[in-house]
Parts: structure tokens; C-alpha cells; sequence
């Protein structure tokens, strides 16, 4: 199934995210690309407020997972919450994004390790 795609994987929850990919873009082992952190709000005058600066912050959180995925052609995203889905729909409305193949799943917090074995078998 892989052949020279460009396959990514990332576990993101809305503050955090750690983005893994093949050592040579292509080919070779996943390995860790990047952690990202969402920038942490503080108190905010109204709840509009503090929903747009979540919103800003979940946006430049998306800016710099995509930074680390070049000419991406499948992703697959897991993590807790929503985050995924809302990065998967980023995805999709972004130009240069739109024709990539977005899978997603739902799992706790694991290890670096971890993620990269759980993308490995997902990308087999």
C-alpha cells in the first residue's frame, strides 16, 4: 500500500501534538519530526474573547504540524478529543492540502515510541 507516498502520522490533542514521518521523506522508518504546543490563554475579558483566541491558537497549532509535512499524500491522525477532526477539516479546506488521504482514530496519550509503532501498522 505504501509504495513512495509521503505518510505522516500525529497525535494531537488541542495543546499539544507530536508529528512523525519516514526518516527520508518517502522512505525508511517513521521517526519523530516535531513536537507542537498550542500557546497557552490566559484570562480573557469575555467568553468570545477566549473562544477566539482558542480558535487562533488551535489555527497556528494546525500552521505548525503542516510546517513538518511537505508535499503530504496520507495522514493519519489519532489523539483525544476533537482536535483531530477539526485539523482533518483544515486539512480539507486548505489548497494545498485538499487531495491528501485523511484517516483518523481515537487514542490515549502514548510515547514517542509508542506512536511511531502505531503508525507504522497503520501505514502496512
Amino acid at each position: 500500500m505504501s509504495g513512495n507516498k509521503k505518510q505522516f502520522g500525529i497525535w494531537m490533542d488541542s495543546q499539544h501534538a507530536t508529528v512523525v514521518g519516514k526518516e527520508n521523506v518517502d522512505s525508511g522508518n517513521f521517526v519523530v519530526l516535531a513536537h507542537e504546543k498550542a500557546d497557552s490563554q490566559h484570562g480573557n475579558s469575555s467568553e468570545n474573547a477566549a473562544n477566539n483566541a482558542e480558535r487562533d491558537s488551535l489555527q497556528k497549532l494546525f500552521k505548525g504540524i503542516t510546517s513538518h509535512m511537505q508535499n503530504v499524500d496520507e495522514v493519519h491522525v489519532t489523539g483525544t478529543g476533537t482536535a483531530q477532526e477539526q485539523f482533518i477539516k483544515y486539512l480539507k479546506e486548505t489548497p494545498q492540502y485538499k487531495n491528501v488521504l485523511a484517516k483518523e482514530s481515537t487514542s490515549n496519550k502514548m510515547s514517542d515510541e509508542g506512536l511511531i509503532e502505531y503508525i507504522s501498522a497503520k501505514f502496512k
